[in-house]
C-alpha cells in the first residue's frame, strides 16, 4: 500500500491554539441563549460562595457550640447549616439542568449548521475528504464544544469566586496563617503548567486519531462485501490494529499525565494542610494568632478545610483549561469546514429559473477533477429537446462527467454549457437540478419505506403519482407481492432487495419526478435479460417528449436512441445514428466488433485476435 494510501485517513494536528478569535466565535453560539446563560451564571456564585462559607460554620460549631459545651441556640446554627446546604443543593440542581440545557442547545445549533453546510458543500469536497473525517466533525468534535458549555467557561468563573472568597476569608481570619497556607500554591500552579502543555498535545493526537479511526471503520464497513470477496480481511485487520494501537497510545500518553497531575495535586495539597496544623498549632499553644485575638481550634480546623476547598478548585482550573483546549481544537475543525467557501452555488440574481425547455450546449468545454489532468478537452455538441442521446466510450473517456458538469456538481474550467441558452452557472442551482432525474448503476437507497425511497421527501408527490412510476417501470410487480407493499421497509443501502428490485426502484423515482431532462448511467446494465426488457419498454415511453442523455457500454441498450456520441480520451470524436456511425468505420464499428463479431469464430480476422479492436486501445 501506498504512503499516500495509508495517510487517506490522516489529518493534520492542529497544535497551539491561542486564538481569541475562535473564542469569540464560540462565544457567539451563546448569545441566543445569553439569558439563561446569565442566570446560570449568577447561581454558579452563589453556590460557590456558599461552599466557601462552610468553614466558618465549622468554626462557629467548634468554637461556640462544641468547645464550650454550650447548647443553647444549637438548633438555631443546625437549622442554618441546613439552609445553606438544602440552597447549594437546589441553586446547584437548577444550574445543572440551565448548563446543559444551553450546552445540548447549541450542540443542536452547531450540528444543523455543519449538515446544512455538507449539504450544500459541492460534491468536490466528498472527493478530498472521507466520510469518517466528516463524521468526527460532527459527532466528537461537537461533543467536545458541549463539554465547554456545560462545564468550561461558566465553571471557571465559578472557580475563580470560590478561589477568592476563600483567600478573603483566610486573610481576614489570620494572614500569617494565610499566608501559610499559600505557600504551596506556586507548586500547584507548577504542576498545573506542566501539566496543561502535555496534555493539550494529548488531546490533539487523541482527536486526530479517533477522526483516522472513524474514517477506515465507514470505509471497510461500506466495503465489507469487498474486503470478503478477495479475502482481504487479514490485510484489513493489520491495518485497523495499527490505527487502533495509535489511538490507544494517544489515550494512554494522556492518562499517563493525568496519574502523575492529580497524586502530584493531593502530594502538594496534603503539604499545605501539614504546614496549616502545625503553624496553627504553634499559635494556639501560643495563644495568639496575628490579628491579635486568641488563635482557637475551630479556625485552625476552618483553615484545614479552607486549603482543601482551595486546591480543589486550583486543580479544577487545571481540567477546565483542557477541556477549553480540547473544545478550541474541535472548534478549529469544525470552522474549518464551516468556512470552506461552496464553489458551486445559486448567483446572486439568477437569470433562469423554473422548468427548462430541455436544449443542451457544450461550448468549447475544458475540464479537470485536478489541475491540468483535462478529462474533457475541448468538447462541444448541442442536443435539442425530446432528443435521445447516447454517450459511449471507454472508462474514463468523459461520458460521466458530462452529465456531471450538466447538473454543476462540478464548474468547467473553460468554455461553457448552456441549458436553454443560458449558461449553467447562471440558473438558479435548485431550479436547475429540478429538471433532472438520474438512474444509476450503483442504486443508493435510504432506511424508510419503498413509499419514501421513491417520493425523497417529496411531498408534492401523491400516492397515486408513485402507482402510476411503478406501474410504469413495472415495479408494482414485485412491490404488490410484498406483504406491506409501498410501505414495506427499505434496510439501509436497499438490504434485503435484488440489484434489479433496486434499479426498477431507482426508475419509478426518476419518474415520479417528472423531469425534463431523463440520465441513464449504466441503468440496466446489473438487471436479468427478463427484467431489461420490460424497463427497456417504460424507459423507451418515459424518454419520449424528453431530452435523455443514456451512457452505457452494452450497445443493445442505445441503438434505437436519436444520436450517439463517442467519447475518446475526454474528446467527442465521432456522433451520428447507429447506422451512420457503423458505416464511418471508427470507433463505434470497433466497439460493435467487439460486442458482436467476436461470436463468429471462422471469421477471417477474429475480432479477439486484432488488437485493433481491443476496448482501451479501440475505444
Amino acid at each position: 500500500m501506498s504512503e499516500e494510501a495509508k495517510n487517506s485517513h490522516e489529518e493534520e494536528a492542529i497544535g497551539k491554539t491561542y486564538d481569541f478569535r475562535v473564542a469569540k466565535r464560540l462565544v457567539s453560539y451563546i448569545k441566543p441563549y445569553r439569558h439563561i446563560a446569565a442566570i446560570a451564571l449568577v447561581l454558579t456564585v452563589l453556590v460557590n460562595v456558599l461552599v466557601s462559607l462552610q468553614p466558618r460554620f465549622t468554626q462557629i460549631a467548634i468554637d461556640d457550640y462544641i468547645t464550650p459545651k454550650q447548647t443553647d441556640g444549637i438548633w438555631i446554627f443546625a437549622s442554618a447549616f441546613f439552609a445553606l446546604f438544602l440552597f447549594r443543593f437546589i441553586f446547584s440542581y437548577i444550574q445543572e439542568i440551565l448548563l446543559n440545557t444551553i450546552g445540548q442547545k447549541v450542540m443542536f445549533d452547531l450540528r444543523t449548521q455543519i449538515y446544512t453546510k455538507l449539504q450544500r458543500q459541492e460534491v468536490a469536497y466528498y472527493d478530498k475528504n472521507p466520510v469518517g473525517r466528516t463524521i468526527t466533525r460532527i459527532t466528537s468534535d461537537v461533543d467536545a464544544l458541549n463539554e465547554l458549555f456545560t462545564s468550561g467557561v461558566i465553571d471557571v468563573l465559578g472557580d475563580l469566586v470560590i478561589i477568592f472568597a476563600i483567600i478573603a476569608q483566610m486573610f481576614w481570619y489570620d494572614w500569617k496563617l494565610a499566608l501559610v497556607s499559600l505557600i504551596t500554591v506556586p507548586l500547584l500552579f507548577a504542576a498545573t503548567n506542566w501539566f496543561r502543555k502535555h496534555a493539550r498535545n494529548g488531546f490533539d493526537k487523541v482527536r486526530t486519531r479517533t477522526a483516522k479511526l472513524n474514517a477506515f471503520l465507514q470505509e471497510h464497513i461500506s466495503g465489507a462485501q469487498t474486503v470478503q470477496l478477495f479475502n482481504a480481511e487479514n490485510k484489513a485487520q493489520k491495518r485497523f490494529d495499527d490505527i487502533n494501537d495509535d489511538y490507544r497510545n494517544a489515550n494512554i500518553e494522556t492518562i499517563y499525565y493525568y496519574s502523575i497531575f492529580y497524586p502530584m495535586v493531593d502530594f502538594i495539597g496534603t503539604i499545605g494542610i501539614g504546614l496549616v496544623i502545625w503553624f496553627g498549632a504553634y499559635q494556639l499553644l501560643t495563644g495568639m494568632s496575628a490579628s491579635g485575638s486568641a488563635m482557637t481550634i475551630g479556625i485552625v480546623i476552618a483553615f484545614v478545610q479552607f486549603s482543601q476547598q482551595l486546591f480543589q478548585p486550583i486543580r479544577d482550573l487545571s481540567d477546565k483549561f483542557n477541556i477549553l483546549q480540547a473544545a478550541i481544537v474541535a472548534s478549529h475543525r469544525i470552522f474549518l469546514l464551516l468556512d470552506l467557501p461552496i464553489d458551486v452555488k445559486s448567483p446572486d440574481a439568477p437569470k433562469k429559473k423554473g422548468k427548462a425547455v430541455g436544449k443542451i450546449e457544450f461550448q468549447n468545454v475544458w475540464f479537470a477533477y485536478k489541475d491540468k489532468n483535462w478529462v474533457m478537452k475541448d468538447v462541444s455538441f448541442t442536443i435539442n429537446p425530446g432528443e435521445s442521446v447516447a454517450l459511449v466510450g471507454h472508462t474514463g473517456s468523459g461520458k460521466t462527467t458530462v452529465t456531471n458538469l450538466l447538473m454543476r456538481f462540478y464548474d468547467v474550467q473553460k468554455g461553457r454549457i448552456l441549458l436553454d441558452g443560458v449558461d449553467v452557472r447562471d440558473w438558479d442551482l435548485q431550479d436547475l437540478r429540478k429538471n433532472f432525474a438520474v438512474v444509476l448503476q450503483d442504486v443508493f437507497l435510504f432506511s424508510g419505506s419503498i413509499e419514501d425511497n421513491i417520493r425523497l421527501g417529496n411531498k408534492e408527490i401523491s400516492g397515486e403519482k408513485i402507482h402510476w412510476a411503478a406501474q410504469e417501470v413495472h415495479a408494482a410487480e414485485f412491490i404488490e407481492k410484498i406483504e406491506e407493499g409501498y410501505q414495506s421497509e427499505v434496510k439501509e443501502r436497499g438490504a434485503g432487495l435484488s440489484v434489479g428490485q433496486k434499479q426498477l426502484i431507482s426508475f419509478a423515482r426518476a419518474l415520479a419526478f417528472e423531469p425534463t431532462i431523463l440520465i441513464l448511467d449504466e441503468a440496466t446494465s446489473s438487471i436479468d435479460t427478463e427484467t431489461e426488457q420490460l424497463i427497456q419498454q417504460a424507459v423507451e415511453r418515459v424518454m419520449q417528449e424528453r431530452t435523455s442523455l443514456v451512457i452505457a457500454h452494452r450497445l443493445s441498450t442505445i441503438q434505437k436512441c436519436d444520436r450517439i456520441m463517442v467519447f475518446h480520451h475526454g474528446e467527442l470524436r465521432e456522433a451520428g445514428t447507429h447506422q451512420e456511425l457503423l458505416n464511418l468505420h471508427g470507433l463505434y464499428w470497433r466497439l460493435y466488433q467487439l460486442q458482436y463479431v467476436e461470436e463468429k469464430i471462422h471469421s477471417s480476422v477474429p475480432p479477439a485476435a486484432n488488437p485493433n479492436l481491443s476496448l482501451e486501445t479501440g475505444i
